[in-house]
């Protein structure tokens, strides 16, 4: 296997990290904190610097190879024909520097998510209607799937129902850390439901486009994350209360949730986790600037308490998680996700615990400015703690692991 980015990926990540370094950064010290429903609120810099990005082509670059057809074109992005998991990678773990970055390049969860689903498993309706506007960055979508009464690192444990009834489908039951559901272009919730209780575990539930404005629907309140919001995106506790919509809104037809899920879930955690990898990078930067900047007891920080020693561990740490990356992605391209499961598992695992000991470091060496917003530390150490939770906890996929690897010494699951 060969990880030399193509030209296309190489020139794209260039872009993307000078646009980065140019525009964004020098923005994200300038806008304010905003607090109470202020933080639902997108400012006009960053609608400004979207319709810059754009105009450069560095836009939905995300879209995947094979499955991007007259999208990429209509769009305008550099991507050009669309890219596979490995060319993909890199432009990812560039965006991963900074939080604004993924969303300025129209690049960002789940709105990628949703639309990768729209694009394999959508019907043209379903894509005439919530991809195009998706793609054109005209609305923001939601993904709701887990839910406040049941386990959900067990997705089959799941309770809100979305009965098939005559032409339509109704849903009822609560779902929380529904992400993206707080911004305000919001328009759209992909929603999973039990759909038959009496079929096979992996077919009980379906994917349902829910209209966040169809009645029934409600937002019951925006959670936050150990303190941080993650505006102007959020989390939020939803309720569905006889939300009734068209039969057609059922991605793929009834029962196929699981099918599309996974489908959704392999490519999404190698975007998650590059984009860890970016924002370990950051946190590196920043420790070493703080390192060399400071000086205590008569010597720079890094000079002291076995802190080039951490600088190094770190080092290896980013550079191995980076590999492993790349190479679940080039598996994914090659063999599939199924083949790639124990791979993909890996990386979900790795990818948040690398990060969070790497802005650990970082958030040390700072001192009590490491904990405030004063640097982006105390977020990214949250983001990176909070990912080993979603997208399935680290034990869900570590039991993935073993399970794969105990297979290949005869053992049965």
């Amino acid at each position: 296997m060969d990880f030399t980015p193509s030209e296309r990926a190489a020139e794209l990540t260039e872009a993307v990290r000078a646009f980065i370094r140019d525009e964004i950064e020098p923005l994200e010290s300038r806008l304010p904190r905003p607090d109470g429903d202020g933080r639902w609120h997108v400012p006009e810099e960053v609608r400004e610097l979207r319709r810059k990005a754009r105009d450069q082509g560095l836009w939905n670059l995300f879209l995947p190879a094979g499955h991007e057809g007259q999208y990429a074109a209509r769009y305008g992005t550099r991507g050009g024909a669309g890219l596979s998991n490995a060319e993909y990678a890199p432009v990812a773990e560039a965006t991963g520097w900074s939080f604004l970055a993924p969303y300025v390049f129209n690049c960002n969860a789940p709105d990628t998510g949703n639309a990768e689903v729209l694009l394999k498993y959508g019907s043209p309706e379903q894509r005439d209607r919530w991809l195009d506007p998706l793609l054109d960055g005209a609305i923001r979508s939601a993904f709701a799937m887990t839910e406040p009464g049941v386990a959900s690192s067990d997705a089959t444990n799941m309770r809100l129902t979305a009965v098939v009834d005559g032409d339509e489908v109704v849903l009822d039951g609560r779902k929380w850390w529904t992400t993206g559901v707080g911004h305000p272009d919001c328009r759209l919730l992909i929603v999973m439901g039990l759909t038959d209780p009496g079929a096979h575990r992996y077919s009980r539930h379906s994917m349902v486009l829910v209209p966040l404005d169809t009645p029934g629907v409600r937002v019951e309140r925006m959670l936050d994350t150990m303190g941080f919001f993650d505006e102007p995106f959020g989390h939020g506790e939803v309720s569905f209360t006889n939300v009734r919509v068209p039969l057609s809104n059922v991605i793929a037809g009834p029962g196929r949730a699981f099918e599309i899920a996974q489908g959704r879930l392999g490519p999404g955690r190698v975007h998650h986790a590059m984009r860890l990898v970016g924002l370990a990078e950051r946190a590196l930067h920043l420790a070493c600037e703080r390192g060399l900047s400071r000086t205590a007891f008569g010597k720079p920080l890094a000079d002291l308490g076995g802190n080039r020693e951490r600088i190094a561990d770190a080092r290896i740490a980013i550079n191995s998680l980076r590999l492993l990356i790349m190479h679940a992605a080039w598996k994914l391209d090659t063999e599939g996700p199924l083949a790639s499961m124990s791979e993909v598992s890996q990386i979900k695992v790795a990818a948040p615990n690398v990060a969070q000991q790497v802005i650990d470091f970082a958030m040390q060496i700072h001192g009590g400015a490491g904990l405030s917003s004063d640097f982006p530390l105390a977020h990214a150490w949250t983001a990176a703690r909070a990912i080993r939770l979603a997208d399935g906890p680290d034990e869900v996929h570590r039991g993935v692991i073993a399970r794969i690897e105990l297979a290949q010494h005869g053992a049965t699951r």
